[in-house]
């Protein structure tokens, strides 16, 4: 997941603070919002598989009842 982009990210953003660089800021930014993208499309993989899993059990009662 994107813990390690998050942590990693604020710790840029507070070293721009501390510093006065702007750019290192920024990239913090960047990077913090990289770990909440990568949560994001793990979150969104987790319910896709949910909705497989459904769908694969709904089509296994449906061919049982066929029988």
């Amino acid at each position: 997941m994107g813990i390690t982009d998050k942590i990693s990210g604020r710790a840029k953003q507070a070293v721009g603070d501390i510093t006065g660089d702007a750019d290192t800021k920024q990239q913090g930014r960047k990077e913090e919002r990289k770990g909440d993208v990568k949560d994001e499309a793990a979150q969104k993989e987790e319910e896709a598989s949910q909705k497989r899993a459904e769908a694969a059990d709904l089509a296994a009662y449906i061919e049982r009842q066929g029988r």
